[in-house]
């Protein structure tokens, strides 16, 4: 412990250089940056791989680690200089390319108390992890090229532009959206476009009637774990310092991950008769998910609710999806994701007043026109990823085709698509 202190104390006593950049904001976004990227690789790699069938479980984790270094270089490119520059006159929809390459950026060019540099490749973390959630609604049936391809496109389409909007001084952020760490940006886009995936390139072969339960739950427990771990970078960053309002954001964050996987197993005893393993981390996923937006506006009382209110949604949203309409979102991307991030942005609207006094946070806004806001957010990430998505995805079939062949999907896609075999025991 009197290391950890020790460590504490250095860097808070670290001093301010240049135009106000502070060395404590900049060392803690340095390391939230790294847990966030933790998230992706290895944290949602372990988990979807674990999730699905044997002879699959390397295509999902080549997948991931692949958009992991290609939204790497596309967000340096060009990525960020759309989601955060200025776009002029089409400022309130898409930043411009003056940013091309990062050229704006300089070794102590300011953005606030941190570098430009280290906000960028913050920002570029969550730029990777969002298209990396909706490989769980194709996993086991979309052909590698046609992921690559889709990915490249949705980054610059879909988050780019959304990202803009909320973030990055668009029409959102002047409408007076609150979206901390990415309910809007993050877990509604990925989820639409997953349950859109999903749609357009249909079940998997046998699905719903044949069985295809979790090959490997240490790999996804170990990988939930991570995430766990992770998402205190990816809400407590998003603070950008090192100050109260991240400290605040990790509080609300466990508190929510741990109530939202208490709720799930609860919800599975009392229907099933026993809680699983796989319940309690899909719990606890959508526990963080639906906290994100809320996570610096919301106290701990706050977080509870929305941590019990997202185990309970997202658990009937989850079999609704699933056994209704049967819609084979492969690793519940949508019910999970997108439904927790709707969630979570609409009651960002109602936990952050601080007329809720224990209940709520300290923001003076009324909950009534706050959560309205909230809603026309929401509804305009839905119809513009929903529509834009789906042509990616045509484009992709025409290029290369989205959807591999019966025999290579009965094969598996580890030996199809990259000659190898997740496993040679």
């Amino acid at each position: 412990m009197k290391i950890f202190a020790l460590l504490a104390g250095l860097i808070l006593s670290i001093p301010a250089y240049a135009d106000g950049i502070e060395g404590a904001d900049t060392a803690w976004i340095m390391t939230a940056t790294a847990l966030v990227l933790m998230m992706t690789i290895p944290g949602l790699s372990l988990f979807y791989a674990g999730l699905v069938r044997t002879k699959n479980v390397l295509s999902v984790l080549m997948q991931c680690f692949t958009i992991t270094c290609l939204m790497s270089v596309l967000w340096i490119v060009i990525g960020y200089s759309l989601a955060f520059g200025d776009g002029g006159s089409m400022n309130a929809f898409i930043g411009g390319t003056s940013n091309f390459m990062l050229a704006a950026i300089g070794q102590e060019t300011p953005s606030g108390t941190i570098p430009e540099s280290v906000f960028a490749l913050f920002q570029m973390t969550f730029a990777v992890i969002t298209p990396a959630l909706i490989v769980g609604g194709f996993a086991e049936r979309m052909r590698f090229s046609a992921v690559v391809l889709f990915c490249a496109a949705w980054l610059i389409l879909v988050y780019a532009p959304i990202c803009h909007w909320v973030w990055g001084g668009g029409w959102l952020s002047d409408l007076g959206v609150m979206d901390f760490a990415g309910g809007i940006v993050v877990h509604v886009t990925a989820g639409v476009a997953a349950l859109v995936a999903a749609m357009v390139l249909g079940n998997r072969r046998g699905f719903p009637t044949q069985a295809m339960p979790p090959h490997n739950m240490t790999l996804t427990i170990t990988g939930a774990g991570l995430l766990w771990v992770g998402w205190f970078g990816f809400n407590g960053g998003s603070a950008l310092g090192a100050n109260g309002d991240a400290g605040m954001a990790m509080l609300a964050t466990h508190t929510s991950a741990a109530m939202g996987a208490l709720t799930w197993m609860l919800l599975e005893k009392m229907k099933y008769g026993k809680a699983s393993a796989l319940g309690a981390v899909t719990g606890m996923v959508a526990g963080l998910g639906t906290i994100t937006p809320a996570s610096g506006f919301v106290g701990p009382g706050g977080a509870l609710i929305i941590g019990l209110s997202a185990g309970f949604v997202c658990f009937y949203a989850t079999g609704y999806i699933k056994r209704t309409l049967k819609i084979d979102d492969s690793l519940d991307v949508f019910p999970v994701h997108g439904v927790g991030g709707i969630l979570g942005t609409l009651l960002t609207g109602v936990f952050a007043s601080n007329a809720l006094g224990v209940f709520g946070g300290q923001e003076e806004i009324s909950i009534g026109a706050q959560v309205q806001v909230q809603l026309i957010g929401i509804v305009a990430a839905i119809v513009y990823t929903a529509v834009v998505t789906y042509g990616i995805l045509k484009l992709t079939d025409a290029l290369v085709g989205n959807r591999v062949s019966e025999e290579d999907e009965q094969e598996g896609l580890d030996l199809v698509a990259h000659n190898e075999r997740g496993y040679d025991l």
